[in-house]
């Protein structure tokens, strides 16, 4: 402990300046040509060893004088390897910082849910990696609102997809796009396209367990006079379309939630139509975005913009 804090009274005083004249010194075995590297005059690079050295207390170099090359002390012996190894750490830690401003380079963790997974982040996440291949990406999947709301203002979310606005003034909000509720039938059934709402309580409903989704369409066919009566229940949108799909009854989802290329089971407008639901991007207000994370949130919004015109 002694040892160490002998040490640093030698070194505290110790500038970056001085350790790459040290090594441009080292390496060149001349002044002269250390300061032509550098960028210095000979003079500027004798005064930053000359001010190492008195740091030190001991020389750093042996200066035998005229065309013999300058020669490392047994100090600048041990010295030298911990110059290069901090210069180097330092030279990556400056690229990495601009690949870090550039968006290069990084991680983000994205918060989503699962109708938003499946039509929308394919597309986000293939076009960032596509331009910029060295940042990691990381998800985190909940179909409750609260949980991601949470998640970001504790900072484990970057940057996350959630429905409707968050209310809450920690949080940045912008509104990516709408996704309207619609009904889905068995094809075979051959209801017709517009659907009143109010046959729903002719037949059978499937649908989602408790979910910021799943609330808005229950407030919302209550107020139609649609008992809630599900004969099946899943939080898997494939599972609900499935079901379906097999004739066990029609199922209310937001589109984005929807397979619509799917020929056994037809997609019908509601009428009345339910509000339909926002989706947004939330980040956490007092929280600096990096470059990576402003790409994507470009790269959502354009990617939102050809899923609502489609």
């Amino acid at each position: 402990m002694i040892s160490y804090a002998y040490e640093m009274q030698r070194l505290h005083s110790v500038e970056l300046r001085h350790l790459q004249a040290l090594v441009a010194v080292a390496e060149e075995r001349s002044f002269g040509r250390a300061a032509q590297r550098l960028g210095f005059t000979q003079s500027a690079i004798s005064q930053q060893i000359a001010a190492f050295e008195r740091s030190l207390g001991a020389p750093l170099f042996d200066r035998p004088g005229g065309p013999l090359p300058v020669e490392l002390t047994a100090t600048g012996e041990a010295l030298i390897p911990h110059a290069q190894a901090m210069l180097a750490q330092l030279a990556t830690a400056d690229d990495e910082i601009d690949r870090l401003l550039a968006g290069e380079w990084g991680r983000i963790t994205i918060g989503t849910f699962q109708s938003v997974s499946v039509k929308a982040l394919p597309a986000i996440v293939g076009e960032l990696r596509a331009e910029r291949p060295g940042i990691e990406i990381q998800f985190v999947e909940s179909d409750d609102n609260d949980e991601l709301i949470n998640r970001t203002l504790d900072g484990e979310l970057d940057v996350s997809f959630i429905v409707g606005d968050a209310h809450d003034d920690r949080l940045e909000y912008e509104t990516l796009c709408t996704d309207p509720f619609i009904a889905i039938s068995r094809s075979a059934d051959a209801l017709p396209t517009r659907l009143d709402a109010r046959t729903l309580r002719q037949h059978p409903l499937i649908g989602q367990h408790a979910s910021s989704c799943c609330s808005l369409i229950e407030t919302a066919l209550r107020e139609m006079g649609v008992p809630i009566d599900y004969v099946y229940r899943s939080n898997d949108n494939a599972a609900v379309q499935a079901m379906v799909r097999a004739g066990m009854g029609i199922a209310v989802m937001p589109w984005l939630a929807v397979d619509p290329d799917d020929a056994d089971v037809r997609v019908h407008e509601l009428d009345p139509p339910i509000t339909p639901r926002q989706i947004g991007l939330i980040t956490r207000r007092a929280r600096s975005r990096t470059a990576a994370t402003e790409r994507f949130i470009e790269i959502a919004r354009d990617v939102a913009r050809r899923l609502h015109t489609s």
